[in-house]
């Protein structure tokens, strides 16, 4: 008989989240995006959306430095202020911060971060893996669709740039190695899961809410 061989915990991850994962996807907002049918302006505002998640998300990830669970993973390599603020500049001039605002649901997302600030690594460690697994994964498609929508070449896309992760598989594997390694007893595993689904259904709001601006954004013929 053959060994059945376990999931480590970053596949189970995966698999556990999978649905909310596909639901997530199929963003209108997102797919117009990338099929060239929105404004320069509707990449600015996702762009804006996602300094004010990123902002708390570093600032709070370095709370956790010296964390037995979150520490293993940060990583200067992946912070994405600067990119963000640099394509901001490039997007919308030099007084972005003076034309952003955050929409509900990013208050919403920026709140429940606050809210794991202090308490639980597992579930900041979620939202962490989501965010910038996202980016080393399906961000790479999103920057190349972009590219071919709306000819940017470095400005405008460095969000998705990682110039010090050449080689992003390695870089993944290597990450969820240190998932399947993190001391996390059986209930803090499942809470990572759990507020993984979570997380899920904060960019599935947020999609929503830049949807509800869509007609503003269309490219007129």
């Amino acid at each position: 008989m053959a060994a059945v061989e376990i999931a480590g915990f970053a596949e189970r991850i995966r698999i556990d989240t999978q649905q909310a994962h596909n639901e997530t996807e199929n963003s209108v907002f997102v797919s117009e995006l990338l099929e060239g049918k929105l404004t320069v302006e509707a990449h600015a505002e996702l762009i804006a959306q996602s300094w004010f998640i990123y902002d708390a998300l570093e600032r709070i990830g370095r709370t956790y430095a010296d964390d037995p669970i979150v520490g293993p993973v940060l990583s200067d390599d992946l912070l994405r202020i600067p990119a963000l603020e640099a394509d901001l500049e490039f997007l919308i001039g030099d007084d972005w911060r003076n034309r952003i605002s955050p929409l509900p649901a990013t208050e919403a997302y920026v709140q429940r971060l606050e809210q794991v600030a202090a308490s639980s690594p597992e579930a900041f460690l979620a939202h962490h893996y989501l965010r910038y697994l996202g980016d080393l994964s399906g961000g790479q498609i999103i920057r190349r669709m972009l590219e071919r929508a709306y000819g940017y070449q470095r400005d405008g896309l460095r969000f998705y740039i990682f110039d010090g992760i050449p080689k992003p598989k390695p870089f993944k594997d290597e990450y969820r190695a240190k998932l399947d390694a993190a001391p996390l007893d059986a209930a803090q595993q499942q809470a990572v899961i759990d507020e993984a689904i979570l997380v899920y259904g904060l960019n599935r709001a947020l999609f929503q809410d830049l949807a509800g601006n869509i007609d503003r954004y269309r490219v007129r013929a």
